[in-house]
């Protein structure tokens, strides 16, 4: 073989070479090299593309995995406050249960206000009942807004609030009643008392108008002793009549109640009784719901008090 036909022979496996070269990879003798280059460079962008995007899925289930659950944290709301806690005994009386007294050792502290308010020298929540009660005193209208809980005024020991002045001797003392709220429970009671002290189960002295318009003389002839009354409800012509204006006298040891019904000039309504206190002692203005953990309202106006007997108008 000479010369020339091994230079053709090779330049034929020459171009088989390319041929296969560019069948492969897409790209010619001429910029073989180049060709493979950009082939190569593609396949690594390609690689990076890839595993960024793996990187960044990875990252977003990640952070949706720690990230605080929306209906996880309405599923798990705040504990409710409890409410106060009310003895069964001072529940009131419904068709299913019956109020019954305290247990003879059941007290709580008088919450006391050494606070002015109109002709008063201060205020006290009586045994202290579960929700603190209130009282404002308008001087325009002259009228005085009780707000109170209390599980009563009754057995061997109170819960109401009371506006009081310390006193010694004779003592007149009368306010108009009115009750705001017309559907309030019915045994709640204003009252006009007289106390030998602050403590719930204290010697007093009252006469109480009801929700429901009865009215009562009653006293608590020592302390911590059970309570006595003589009750008062009005049929005939007064059926349904509340009693509009209240009072009070002490004429010694002797405690008599007034009442007048339509405006009329007061009048004794019982036979006075006789109950000795120790000077000085209170006297005053109160109001209790009769529902042991529910404040209720009431409105007394045109008060008089007076340090002598006779005075009650």
């Amino acid at each position: 073989m000479n010369a020339g036909s091994a230079k053709i022979r090779d330049e034929t496996v020459g171009r088989s070479a390319d041929a296969d070269l560019t069948k492969r990879t897409g790209v010619g003798h001429t910029g073989s090299v180049c060709g493979l280059l950009k082939f190569f460079a593609m396949e690594i962008f390609i690689d990076r593309l890839a595993l960024k995007r793996a990187c960044v899925a990875s990252l977003l289930i990640l952070m949706l995995c720690t990230a605080p659950h929306p209906l996880h944290a309405q599923a798990s709301p705040a504990p409710a406050t409890p409410g106060p806690v009310v003895p069964e005994w001072a529940q009131p009386g419904s068709p299913t249960h019956v109020q019954v007294p305290p247990p003879g050792d059941f007290h709580r502290p008088s919450r006391n206000f050494d606070a002015p308010i109109g002709v008063f020298q201060g205020q006290s929540d009586i045994g202290a009942a579960v929700v603190p009660g209130s009282a404002n005193y308008n001087a325009n209208t002259k009228q005085y807004t009780i707000n109170s809980a209390g599980y009563n005024i009754w057995y061997t020991r109170d819960e109401f609030r009371y506006l009081w002045k310390k006193l010694s001797g004779d003592v007149s003392l009368a306010a108009d009643v009115t009750f705001p709220d017309a559907k309030g429970y019915g045994d709640r009671k204003v009252v006009l008392v007289i106390r030998q002290s602050l403590d719930d189960d204290s010697k007093e002295t009252m006469i109480g108008e009801h929700g429901v318009g009865m009215i009562h003389l009653a006293w608590r002839p020592d302390r911590g002793a059970m309570m006595k009354d003589a009750q008062f409800r009005f049929g005939g012509t007064l059926a349904g009549i509340k009693a509009k204006r209240i009072g009070i006298e002490k004429h010694g040891d002797s405690i008599s109640i007034f009442v007048s019904f339509e405006g009329e000039p007061m009048h004794q309504l019982s036979p006075p009784v006789t109950l000795h206190f120790d000077e000085p002692f209170y006297v005053g203005i109160g109001f209790c719901s009769h529902l042991p953990a529910t404040s209720d309202t009431a409105v007394l106006s045109k008060v008089v008090l007076e340090n002598s007997a006779a005075r009650v108008q």
